[in-house]
């Protein structure tokens, strides 16, 4: 199996020094089952002042990243099989466990980091197929947005988690958050580990940790809830829990 590779555009590659060298993403890295490479959209310009940016047409405040520089740099990127390229904006389409999966469907990634009061329109469609955004609040660049989107995919790929189960069973990963988890001492602060995760009763520990993820979705996320198609076996377990 090749190696899924991520390509990540930026004025500032340094910040990408930690986050690519730690933890899982480092292990995956070593394990050759991912690869990044960084390319500083600085090499691309063709002023001593290695200018990436200027001032808007019509007037405004803030600095807009001019559209050769940042073109040149995402077509310099050399392909590799099934690519993507994504424009990481606050105006793209919500990044979502679902499109998390989608992506670690794909060989090669290019990320373009935006900054400043954005980019120019024209280059838009030339750096991305896909607009993605993180969320509804405004960072100071593409560059955070990029690593959260790295993190999420990366643990996705086959053979990067110690346990395969872990992904599926996380937060968001079949529409629900997580259940409820525990560790040893077995009482903390007053309080004792549920019972039913003592009994080495696996079926009784599945309906129990069912039944946890679906009050805790509807109590969280009543917007994700609504989405769920509950089985026959979800209701009878809300049923039950609301009569206990």
């Amino acid at each position: 199996m090749t190696a899924m590779r991520f390509d990540i555009v930026t004025i500032f590659p340094d910040m990408f020094s930690s986050v690519l060298g730690e933890t899982i993403i480092k292990r995956a890295r070593e394990k050759e089952l991912v690869e990044f490479h960084l390319h500083d959209i600085r090499d691309h310009t063709k002023d001593r002042h290695r200018t990436v940016d200027d001032t808007p047409y019509g007037g405004g405040a803030g600095m807009v990243m001019m559209a050769a520089p940042l073109v040149d740099a995402v077509e310099a990127v050399p392909r590799k099989g099934r690519c993507l390229k994504v424009l990481l904006t606050p105006q793209g389409e919500p990044f979502t466990q679902e499109l998390a999966n989608e992506l670690a469907g794909f060989d090669q990634i290019v990320l373009t980091c935006g900054r400043y009061e954005g980019i120019d329109e024209r280059a838009r469609k030339l750096v991305a197929e896909r607009e993605i955004s993180i969320g509804d609040y405004i960072l100071s660049g593409g560059e955070i947005a990029a690593m959260a989107l790295i993190d999420a995919v990366v643990r996705l790929v086959p053979g990067v988690l110690g346990n395969e189960d872990s992904a599926r069973d996380e937060s968001f990963e079949a529409g629900l958050l997580e259940y409820p988890q525990y560790t040893r001492p077995e009482e903390f602060s007053g309080e004792a580990v549920p019972k039913v995760l003592l009994s080495g009763n696996h079926a009784q520990i599945r309906r129990w940790r069912r039944a946890q993820a679906l009050l805790r979705t509807r109590a969280r996320r009543p917007d994700l809830f609504e989405k769920i198609e509950l089985s026959d076996e979800d209701r009878e377990l809300l049923k039950d829990t609301s009569n206990s």
